[in-house]
């Protein structure tokens, strides 16, 4: 009953004996420290935070001699190459009037931020879908009779020149009329069935390759563990292929994209935390997403490019959304990465 309690809770749980040597650790310990718990228990504390801040083994020196709590903050913990801000809270655990075993909690600082940025977000895109539709729908209203007054002076109309002009009216009218629906973005809801997102990803490459020039390298690096989840195969072809063809547009034909994908534990979306989430990443090396449109790239309307419409990214967005996941995005001059987060089903921790 304890260990199902504990493998549930989002900080990483470490137990040490007095011997310093790991005992016990949850599964948001195995996230962590990128390894499973058959590798890592039974190290020393030494052993697993030798690349990592010094403080780290001090601390749970400390613990152990003083047999009183202790709390550090950002602290740096390298694991497999990749370094990580966190924070440490070590209790000692006293049997027989000495120090037992310590329990340790490590929390990400970064995953904070992470989530932090990931409901701003949500909130953002929520506000801007509610005005963008308000907008929409008070455009809409006028423009439909606007076409059906140029209808009807079509109709009367007997010179062809005159008549030219009224096409022009309704023909414009119509697109705006398109322009509104994809500003209102997705109108139907999913219809998920159990989907590889291999599958999806394969398609969007194959529709990219095909339009691309033989200068666009597109390459894949999938993880064959994932499993099946629950989604549209349509609408999730539609959103990633919007991205990758931003990024397409962004190497002007000429670089390499990289589609990745990885299984994700312990991931927060919004409001819920699942045992299990795809992450589904689009790298490409082009010049990199100025900094002064990053807090914008998902509104409707907002582009870099001339020619533009701004509808591709938020639509994207949308439809994710929509399967209860989310797209983030990180650039920097030949990195951008746009990561695609996507729930497995059944998973979800209120």
């Amino acid at each position: 009953m304890h260990k199902r309690i504990l493998d549930n809770l989002n900080a990483a749980i470490l137990l040490f004996d007095r011997n310093l040597s790991l005992i016990y650790l949850n599964s948001a310990g195995e996230v962590l420290l990128a390894d499973s718990v058959r590798h890592l228990v039974g190290l020393s504390a030494v052993e697993l935070f030798k690349s990592s801040d010094p403080a780290l083994l001090v601390n749970l020196q400390q613990c152990l001699a003083m047999a009183e709590p202790l709390v550090d903050r950002e602290l740096i913990l390298d694991r497999v190459g990749q370094s990580l801000t966190i924070n440490f809270s070590a209790t000692p655990l006293v049997k027989n009037e000495q120090v037992d075993e310590i329990l340790v909690e490590l929390q990400p600082v970064d995953n904070h931020l992470r989530i932090f940025k990931e409901q701003r977000l949500l909130s953002q895109q929520n506000t801007a879908r509610l005005l963008v539709r308000g907008l929409a729908h008070e455009i809409k209203n006028p423009l439909g009779g606007l076409r059906g007054a140029a209808q009807l002076l079509d109709m009367e109309l007997q010179d062809p020149e005159l008549k030219e002009y009224t096409q022009i009216i309704i023909a414009e009218s119509d697109r705006l009329q398109g322009l509104m629906d994809k500003m209102l973005g997705p109108n139907k809801l999913p219809n998920k069935k159990a989907i590889n997102i291999h599958e999806v990803l394969e398609r969007v490459r194959q529709l990219v390759q095909v339009e691309a020039s033989s200068r666009l390298i597109i390459q894949s690096d999938y993880d064959p563990s994932i499993p099946d989840l629950l989604g549209d195969k349509d609408q999730l072809i539609q959103a990633i292929l919007n991205i990758a063809k931003n990024a397409v547009q962004a190497l002007n034909g000429i670089g390499k994209i990289i589609i990745k994908t990885r299984i994700k534990r312990q991931v927060t979306i919004g409001r819920k935390r699942y045992k299990l989430a795809v992450k589904c990443d689009i790298i490409d090396n082009g010049p990199g997403i100025h900094p002064d449109m990053m807090n914008q790239i998902f509104y409707p309307m907002i582009t870099g490019r001339a020619d533009g419409t701004g509808l591709g990214l938020s639509i994207a967005q949308a439809l994710i959304n929509q399967h209860n996941g989310l797209i983030e995005c990180s650039s920097e001059p030949e990195n951008t990465v746009f990561s695609i987060f996507l729930p497995i089903e059944g998973n979800a921790n209120d």
